[in-house]
């Protein structure tokens, strides 16, 4: 068993800390800005809450963070009430984030110069997977760090891939999020495409699910997608900061998106529609008004 700290209690970040601690057995300590969450965490799952980052993660072997940008990582990581400001000398920060690999980086180097260690390790499996423990993470970072976080990750993910150094995770959730805004725009276009040529949706989707153009999009969302129901996951506006922190990425590095560009403007066609707290499955929405 392992003392650890969580900080952000959101829809990922809430049962991440609760198979901490009941399917893990670690003692945990949170941490959530809003304090009324952290205290219905401990109601709920026992552990303990704290005032601020800091005294989170005090004394803690491993303090894990799932927050919302490179700011609100920032926000919890450094100054006085910072987590880096209350952990001891071998501790190992795992930021859950989905951040720029920049962040990453300036991370671990403040972390080193602490004594401490850090590891860049976004999740994909949305909310289900958080709450199911059956998330994947994409882990940047040492070799030594990342051998001893492993194993307590393990309480909420059915994947953990160490991808190198740190900035690695982040690369890799990146090209996550490419994909997946290539499969679901051509989701979207194939269930209008079926709907206006009078096909039976169902059967179609029946007909192709098991061969070539098979995705879990398709397995997952086809339905919601087909009857306009879009409350089923990731929100258009927590998309749109992923694609932003991909395209800004491709400018850096001279990589050509022009799909991902071109998808992250049919998603703020959504947003100017009201959609903004939307799944990303809502792109069907703008090929059918």
């Amino acid at each position: 068993m392992a003392k650890v700290a969580f900080l952000g209690l959101g829809v990922m970040g809430y049962p991440m800390a609760g198979h901490l601690a009941r399917r893990g057995g670690h003692a945990v300590t949170v941490y959530n800005r809003t304090a009324k969450k952290a205290d219905a965490w401990v109601e709920a799952f026992g552990g303990t809450a704290a005032p601020t980052p800091r005294e989170a993660a005090a004394g803690a072997d491993f303090v894990f963070a799932c927050v919302g940008n490179d700011d609100d990582l920032r926000s919890v990581v450094l100054g006085p009430d910072g987590a880096f400001a209350g952990m001891t000398a071998g501790a190992v920060f795992v930021d859950h984030t989905t951040a720029s690999a920049g962040v990453a980086r300036q991370s671990q180097e403040k972390a080193v110069a602490l004594g401490l260690d850090f590891l860049d390790a976004p999740v994909s499996g949305g909310q289900a997977g958080a709450e199911n423990g059956a998330l994947t993470v994409m882990v940047g970072g040492n070799d030594k760090s990342f051998a001893a976080a492993e194993p307590v990750m393990a309480a909420y993910a059915k994947a953990i891939v160490h991808l190198g150094p740190s900035g690695s995770g982040q690369l890799a959730k990146m090209v996550n999020q490419i994909c997946i805004a290539g499969v679901v725009q051509g989701l979207a276009e194939a269930i209008h495409f079926a709907k206006s040529s009078g096909l039976d949706v169902e059967k179609t989707i029946a007909a192709i699910s098991k061969g070539a153009a098979q995705s879990w999009q398709m397995e997952n969302r086809w339905q919601t997608m087909a009857a306009g129901k879009f409350d089923f996951g990731f929100a258009v506006d927590w998309m749109r900061k992923d694609l932003g922190i991909v395209l800004d990425e491709a400018r850096r590095t001279g990589a050509r998106l022009p799909l991902t560009a071109l998808v992250d403007q049919f998603y703020a066609d959504i947003q100017a529609t009201g959609g903004n707290r939307w799944d990303t499955s809502s792109l069907i929405a703008r090929l059918e008004t």
